[in-house]
C-alpha cells in the first residue's frame, strides 16, 4: 500500500513537473512573440513636425504595449537611391510590421511589398492602386490635413484682422515643400477656411522643391514677409523650419505644422516659440497607435487604404499657447463651429485630391497679392 501511494506521488510529481516545464515554455515562447514593429523614415527625425510626429506614435506604441511589441527607428536619409535597398534589407529581416510613409516612398515600398507577400507593411500619408486586390499585404492611412487647415485658414484670417500688430502685414502665406497633391491639399483647406473669414483675402503662395531645405525656406519666407505677409502657413517639414526662423528674424509669424511647434521651439529656441501663433496637426501618432491596435485585434484592413480626419482626431489645430491669448472670442468660435461642422459632415472641406493643374492654379491665382 504504501509502495502504491509512493508510486502515484511519484507519478503526480512528474505530470506536475512537465505542466511547469510547458508553462514555462509557453511564457517563453509568448515573450519571444513579441511583435516587432519598424518605423523607417525616409529623411531624418529632428523636422520638429511630421516625422517627429511618427516617431512620437511608435513611441506610444511601445508604451502602450510593454513587452509585448519590440520597436525601432530607421532613418534612411532623404536621398532616393537609398531607399529601395533599405526596404529590401528589412524585409529580409524578422519584422512583422514595417512601416513607411510619405508620397515619395509608396511607390518603392509597393515594389518592395510586392516581393515579400509574406510581410505585412503600413503606409502612412499616402497611397497604392488597390484595385483588382493588388498589394494585399499593405495597409495605407492618407489625412483630411484639408480640414486641419481649414481651421488655420479661420485663425490666421482672424488674426489678420485682429489679433496681430497693425503693421504686421496685410497678406497670409504659404509654404509648400512641393507641389504635389498632398500638399495643396494644405493650401487648399487653409484658403477656404481664410476665405470663409474674410472672402478677398490675400495669400502669397510658394514651394520651396524640398522638404529638407532649411535654407530655402528661409529665403522664401523673408521673401513672403518682405511683400507684406503677415502671417505664413508652413507645410514644407524641415524646410519650414527656415520659414520659422524668418518670422522670428523679421518679428512676423508663422502657423506650424503636424506637431505643436510652439511647444517644441519652448526650450530650444523661445523666441521662434513665440511667433507661432498655432500649428495644424496631423496626428501621425494617433493613426499608427490606431493602426496597430487594429492590427493586434486582427482588423487592420490590409490591400486597402483609409482616411482619417477630424472625426478621428486624426487633425486638428493648437487651442492652447499663444492661440489662447491672440485668437479673438470670435475667432476661438468659429473654429469650434466649424470643427463640429466638419467632423459631422455638415460642412464639406474642399480637397486638392482630384483636382487638376488648372482648379489648383485658378485657387492660387484667386488670392493672389
Amino acid at each position: 500500500m504504501t509502495k502504491s501511494v509512493t508510486r502515484v506521488a511519484l507519478r503526480r510529481a512528474a505530470l506536475g513537473l512537465v505542466s511547469a516545464t510547458a508553462l514555462l515554455a509557453a511564457t517563453a515562447a509568448g515573450a519571444l512573440a513579441a511583435d516587432k514593429v519598424l518605423l523607417l523614415v525616409n529623411g531624418a527625425l529632428g523636422d520638429k513636425s511630421f516625422f517627429d510626429s511618427a516617431n512620437k506614435g511608435i513611441e506610444q506604441i511601445k508604451a502602450k504595449y510593454g513587452d509585448e511589441v519590440e520597436t525601432k527607428v530607421l532613418e534612411i536619409g532623404d536621398d532616393p537611391t537609398g531607399w529601395e535597398p533599405a526596404l529590401l534589407e528589412v524585409s529580409e529581416q524578422d519584422w512583422d510590421l514595417i512601416i513607411g510613409g510619405t508620397f515619395s516612398l509608396s511607390e518603392t515600398l509597393g515594389a518592395v511589398a510586392e516581393q515579400y507577400p509574406d510581410k505585412k507593411y503600413i503606409l502612412f500619408d499616402a497611397s497604392l492602386p488597390f484595385e483588382g486586390g493588388a498589394y494585399p499585404n499593405v495597409y495605407a492611412v492618407q489625412y483630411k490635413q484639408n480640414e486641419g487647415s481649414y481651421l488655420g485658414g479661420i485663425l490666421a484670417a482672424g488674426l489678420l484682422k485682429s489679433g496681430l500688430p497693425a503693421d504686421a502685414g496685410t497678406a497670409l502665406g504659404f509654404l509648400g515643400g512641393m507641389d504635389i497633391p498632398v500638399i495643396n491639399d494644405f493650401l487648399v483647406g487653409y484658403i477656404a477656411g481664410a476665405q470663409s473669414v474674410t472672402p478677398d483675402i490675400k495669400v502669397s503662395v510658394a514651394y520651396a522643391g524640398s522638404f529638407t531645405d532649411a535654407a530655402k525656406g528661409k529665403e522664401l519666407g523673408l521673401a513672403q514677409y518682405r511683400s507684406g505677409v503677415a502671417l505664413g502657413f508652413i507645410a514644407a517639414s524641415q524646410a519650414g523650419l527656415g520659414q520659422a526662423a524668418a518670422a522670428k528674424e523679421t518679428g512676423k509669424f508663422v502657423l506650424g505644422v503636424d506637431s505643436d511647434q510652439e511647444a517644441i521651439f519652448a526650450e530650444s529656441d523661445p523666441a521662434i516659440a513665440s511667433q507661432v501663433v498655432s500649428s495644424v496637426l496631423k496626428n501621425v501618432d494617433v493613426s499608427l497607435v490606431r493602426a496597430y491596435d487594429l492590427y493586434k485585434e486582427g482588423k487592420l484592413p490590409f490591400g486597402s487604404a483609409e482616411t482619417v480626419g477630424l472625426a478621428e482626431g486624426a487633425v486638428g489645430i493648437v487651442e492652447t499657447g499663444n492661440y489662447e491669448k491672440l485668437a479673438s472670442a470670435e475667432t476661438k468660435a468659429a473654429i469650434a463651429d466649424a470643427k463640429a461642422k466638419i467632423a459631422s459632415g455638415e460642412v464639406v472641406v474642399p480637397t486638392a485630391f482630384g483636382m487638376d493643374t488648372a482648379a489648383i492654379n485658378a485657387i492660387r491665382d484667386a488670392v493672389r497679392p
